[in-house]
Formats: structure tokens, sequence, C-alpha cells
């Protein structure tokens, strides 16, 4: 649901170098993590289990529970305790690519880069047809495609066109741009504007919404044999995108293939210009719909201390993907770096004061479905500020879900008495990349689950190499994308963060609770 775009970034104030005296670092500690993690790492063999062995891992897919089936087991082997599936509450229905070939036969053969929209349907085996421009700005200009357009695969108009650029693709943060969110200032919390349903543009795109649904129903009705749409991206990359609801209750729709740009204009082009253009296509998807329930992968390491052993430090990222590729760097990145964090404090043989656990997400690229249900399931409801009692016992939760990047630092999510603290845990890592703490957040991602209801959650700032330009939720996501060195760079700091959180003598600070929305009407 991301692209994760980083909000407007503010620092830490000004008493940081007080507290960074005051706060302590288990330097041995920390050297053992190092060692384990940087020289006896496992975090790209548990990527090419999340990704080139399991598959795309859509939410409810055969390959997200391929992947949760081996997490589960993993974390078990490596001796975490209460390894599981933890259900969430209702999703909807599954769904995979099992079949998908598509060509231009006329005028010459030419096989194209298309990929099945999200929940659509297949095209019920092989089909053969010309290609039909539709072009309807209205429910009246549909009339005219009425009767022929049965089995036919049909190409809409468009405008767009592929810009080039020089900018490379794989970018890291500059000295300056780091500098730069480490001493930007606070700023006090933007008020959402109000929707007017009177206004001109609601009632624009009002109208633009019931088109699209009465092009949808209008399509299906006519039995047109595919829908070809055009994808974001270029140079062959393709992001993809849902085509229809998840929801059992869902309607059907038409079977649809989002096509690489380059692949889209050229037929565009072709038959606007009055040739001929045939086509052959085979697609098959799958719906599963055995189980409608989502689950989250949940294990830990119990505490130890008498006192403290109730609380609970989290760490986590979400194991769900697009079905376009592998989902690598979104998100079997953070997922691996999440296990291999537990997997290095197990192998050094570190007995906490207080639990770990950690959490792999489902449904994260829906809407956060997996944290947010977990977060409503055991600390409290958002919605109305009704917290469980399990909210006063989470010390801490840390995230990592933007690529394959290294760590550069960490978002403070406004918690500012948090950053003397996360300035001092960074400083043996400064020959590593991270030293930057700054206010500021990057949203999208499965801790603002956690922020929702007063708890302090993290992400951690990544280098963004080439995870906007071209690996996010697109067919470029695969194995192929990570890098080894970054991922264990950041396994080995999270394992570090979780470390000290868990024998701090207090736990992290906390915000003042969020005040819960007004309601409806009021």
């Amino acid at each position: 649901m991301k692209l994760k775009l980083l909000y407007t970034c503010m620092a830490i104030t000004g008493f940081a170098a007080t507290a960074l005296a005051q706060e302590t670092v288990d330097q041995a500690a920390t050297q053992k993590i190092r060692e384990e993690g940087m020289n006896h790492s496992k975090v790209m063999e548990t990527a090419f289990y999340l990704t080139d062995v399991s598959g795309p891992r859509l939410a409810n897919s055969p390959g997200l529970k391929r992947a949760q089936a081996w997490a589960v087991n993993q974390l078990k082997s490596w001796g975490l305790s209460n390894s599981k599936l933890e259900p969430w509450g209702k999703f909807g229905k599954g769904w995979e690519v099992q079949k998908n070939y598509a060509a231009i036969t006329v005028p010459y053969y030419h096989a194209i880069i298309a990929i099945p929209k999200a929940w659509t349907p297949g095209t019920n085996g092989a089909i053969k047809s010309d290609v039909i421009l539709v072009k309807a700005d209205s429910l009246a200009e549909l009339d005219k495609y009425k009767g022929k357009l049965a089995g036919k695969i049909v190409i809409f108009d468009t405008q767009n066109t592929l810009k080039r650029s020089a900018k490379p693709d794989l970018e890291r943060y500059t000295d300056e741009q780091l500098a730069e969110m480490a001493a930007a200032k606070p700023q006090p919390a933007g008020q959402r504007r109000a929707f007017d349903p009177n206004s001109p543009q609601f009632a624009a795109m009002r109208k633009a919404r019931a088109m699209r649904a009465a092009m949808s129903q209008f399509l299906v009705d006519e039995k047109v044999g595919l829908i070809l749409s055009q994808g974001r991206g270029t140079d062959g990359t393709t992001f993809t995108t849902n085509g229809a609801s998840y929801a059992d209750t869902a309607k059907a729709v038409a079977p649809e293939l989002e096509t690489s740009g380059e692949d889209y204009l050229r037929i565009l082009r072709l038959v606007k210009s009055g040739q001929k253009v045939e086509m052959e296509a085979d697609v098959k998807t799958q719906f599963v719909t055995d189980d409608l329930q989502g689950y989250n992968v949940v294990a830990e390491i119990p505490g130890t201390d008498k006192k403290l052993k109730e609380q609970v430090v989290m760490i986590g990222g979400h194991l769900d993907s697009w079905h376009g590729a592998t989902g690598a760097t979104d998100n079997a990145a953070g997922s691996a770096v999440m296990m291999e964090a537990m997997r290095i404090l197990k192998t050094i043989g570190f007995k906490p004061k207080r639990t770990i656990r950690i959490a792999l997400w489902s449904s994260e690229e829906q809407g956060l479905f997996g944290s947010r249900n977990y977060v409503l399931n055991h600390f409290g409801d958002p919605k109305t500020m009704v917290l469980k009692p399990e909210q006063k016992t989470l010390d801490a939760y840390y995230n990592l879900d933007n690529g394959t990047g290294k760590i550069r630092g960490i978002y403070l999510q406004g918690d500012s008495a948090a950053g003397p603290i996360f300035n001092a845990w960074l400083a043996p890592f400064k020959d590593l990349g991270a030293t930057t703490v700054t206010i500021g957040n990057t949203g999208g991602t499965d801790h603002l689950a956690f922020d929702a209801v007063g708890l302090p959650g993290f992400q951690f700032i990544q280098d963004a190499m080439d995870y906007g330009t071209r690996t996010h939720h697109s067919n470029q996501d695969t194995y192929d994308r990570l890098s080894e060195d970054d991922l264990k760079q950041a396994a080995t700091i999270v394992a570090s963060f979780v470390y000290n959180t868990s024998e701090r003598a207090e736990m992290i600070p906390r915000k003042a609770l969020p005040t819960p929305p007004p309601a409806p009407g009021k």
C-alpha cells in the first residue's frame, strides 16, 4: 500500500549530549553481536527461503502460507519459544498466478511483459483475438461497443509517455542529507482538512469512480476476453497493483493484464494507426477460499528477570508481498533481518531480562491489517483509545520495511525523549554508517499501528538503494536485488538495539497518548 514516502524529517532536542553521556552501552555484548552478525550471518540463507523457495507472497496466497510455515519452523529450530501462527481476524480470499502468457502475433510475433492484476480471473484457456481500442468518457458512449467485445482483447487510450532519466536507480544518503535530517526541528502536528462532499473536487472524484465501476461492469457483461492496462514503470520494469477486491463477497471482474509501458504504448500506437493487431494469451489464476483468516508469525525469547520478564521488546516486519516477483526488498529483506537478529541473540547465548518477541506481519500491503489487528487484540483500540493491560507491558517496537539498504539511523516518530538513548546505542556503529537520529517519521508501515495507541514504535532509516525507482511492488523485486553486506549490518544493529532495550533499567520513554478522533458527526 505504500510507496513508503519519507515525511518531513525533524530532529532530536538539544539535551542529547548530556543524556548521551549518561546512557551506558555494554561494549562486550556489542562486540559479540557484531562478531556473529557480520562474520557468521545466515541472513541471505533466510532471504533465499522467503523469496526463491516460497515465491510471491500476496496476502493469504499459497506462497505466503509456505513462507509463514517455514518461518515458524525455522524460528523454532533456532530455539525460540512459542513459535506459531497467530490468527488476527478475517481477511478474505487468497489468490495466485498459475499460468501467464501473452504475445502479439500480428503484424509480427512479440511476447510482451505483462502481469495479471491481483484478484482478477484468468482467461479460461487460451484465447486469440484482435485488439480493440475502447474510448468512452460517459455511459452513453459505451453503447457503441455493445455486442462487439465478446472474446476480444481490449486496450484503452492514454496520453502517457515514457520519460527517460539520467538519474541513477541506486541511491544512498549523503552526509549532507543525514545532517539535515538530524538538524531539523520538531513540527506541530498538522490537522487533516475535512472533505467537503459538495466540493467540485469531490464531485469529480465521485463521477470518475462511478465511470470506472460502470466500465468494469460493462466489460464483464460483454464477456471481453482480456483487458490490457499500462503498468507504471520503464525499461521493462512493471509495478503491479490489484484489479479487484479480495473480499469473499466481491463482484466478478474481467481478466486484466498490467503490461510494461513499452509494450502497451507499442500496441496502442499500432491500433490507433489502423494497423491490425492480433494477440494470443493464456492466463490462469487461482482463488483460495478454504481459510479466509489472516495470520501473523510470532515467536519469543523469554525474559529471565523476575520483575521485568513480563515486559516485552518487539521487532517485526511484514512478510507478505505483491505478486509480480518474490518480494525481496518489500519485505523479505526486513523479515530476514528481524529473523537474523533473533538468531544472533540466541546464538550468543543471550538471556534477556525482558521477553523479546518477533512478529512477521501479514496483509500489510492491503492496509497494515496484520499489525493493526495484533495491536487491537493485544494493546487497545486507536479509535476509542480504550487500552488493554498489555499496553503497559510493551517496552518498544522496532520495524524494518524500506528495502535492502543499510541502516543509517532511526526515526523517533516524535518521541524526543528516546533520542539521546538511541544516539548512545548507535555510537558503536558509526564505522558502519549508522549515526542519525531524527524526530521525524517514515510513513506507511507497521510501526504506525503501535504508535496509534501510544506505544513507542520505531522504523529505522535505510539507504533508499533502488527501492522506489526499480523494486518496490515491481517485477524486479527479486533475491538478486538484495545487498548482503547491508542486510548483515542491519541485523547486527537491530540485535544490538534489542539487547539494549531488554537490559535497560527503565522502559523506553513514551509520548503522550494520542487523542482519539471525534465520533462521526461531531
